[in-house]
């Protein structure tokens, strides 16, 4: 048996896949495993993250792939998965998630704390340059595109004086590079951060049968939590919000933290629920977003992301 995996050409998605093959391969020894690298409008559009729509500009393709049959199913990472998926496709399995912080990288190992001030700060993350603002108003924000590897390379030859990366991505990349990790009460990440989303056919029920044996039973509660806030709260590069989910016991506890765009205003909420019902408690708190009026923190968003592109 052969099956044709579709991911981006980068080194991270290439790294997230084969470690995904190579979970496969202890419970499906005989399996043969392909990748086929698929170019999204993520990789084409050059234009800064913070002034696009990001819903499914890294997976599209991706996915139409999976429904048209070019490919079995589709490695990304996560938080690029839209909270609704396509006809016919299934997110069919959610392996161990990585660890959901960010970091701070420098070229001489200060931390964001000690930076000097006026420092040139790059990230793509409206969410991230938010963040950073709250605790450094002094320093500058500027938007960064590339690969783990290039964003690092920037700072090495100053262009960059700091970045704020995912400590995940430089796990799976293995990469050998001091980093400051980032409180997670400062810095609570992006929904579905850290995880990795195997989509499928929903009908191809060999194929998810097959994922479900590496699927992480508490990563999943724990996303599911993460995703369902997201039908009930815009977000993503036009809304600052970071949601974090954890297992203690027998419940599921979500925190989320929403940011005005200047970073001046915030709004946290964290409840707890069933753990066996992760979308109920995302609803949960979606709900009391929006009763807190979380959509007025979004105004004058589209002013100063403008104002951070021509930076």
């Amino acid at each position: 048996m052969k099956y044709t995996i579709g991911t981006r050409g980068s080194n991270l998605s290439l790294a997230q896949t084969n470690w995904v093959i190579s979970e496969l391969k202890k419970t499906n020894s005989e399996t043969e495993y392909e990748i086929k690298t698929i170019t999204t409008k993520g990789d084409t559009d050059t234009r800064p993250l913070f002034s696009l729509d990001q819903k499914g500009i890294f997976e599209k393709e991706i996915d139409r792939a999976v429904v048209e049959k070019e490919v079995d199913f589709a490695v990304h990472s996560l938080k690029d998965v839209p909270s609704e998926l396509g006809p016919n496709l299934s997110l069919s399995c959610i392996p161990l998630r990585e660890s959901v912080h960010d970091v701070f990288i420098s070229s001489d190992g200060t931390t964001l704390e000690n930076i000097k001030s006026g420092a040139v700060i790059g990230t793509s993350s409206l969410r991230r340059a938010v963040q950073v603002l709250r605790l450094r108003s002094d320093v500058v924000i500027k938007s960064i595109r590339g690969n783990i590897e290039s964003r690092i390379k920037k700072i090495n030859e100053g262009q960059f004086d700091g970045v704020v990366l995912a400590q995940a991505g430089i796990n799976r990349l293995g990469l050998d590079v001091k980093v400051t990790p980032l409180s997670i009460i400062d810095f609570p990440p992006s929904p579905g951060q850290g995880a990795l989303g195997i989509v499928s056919r929903s009908d191809d029920e060999k194929t998810i049968a097959m994922l479900k044996k590496i699927e992480d039973a508490d990563s999943r509660l724990k996303i599911e939590a993460e995703r369902a806030l997201s039908k009930f709260v815009e977000s993503g590069c036009r809304f600052p919000v970071g949601a974090f989910a954890e297992l203690i016991g027998n419940d599921l506890k979500l925190t989320v933290a929403v940011y005005s765009i200047d970073g001046k205003k915030s709004i946290i909420v964290e409840k707890s629920g069933n753990k066996n019902d992760p979308f109920a408690l995302g609803k949960l708190v979606g709900e009391e977003l929006n009763n807190q009026g979380v959509n007025e923190l979004a105004l004058n968003w589209r002013e100063k992301v403008e104002e951070w592109n021509k930076k």
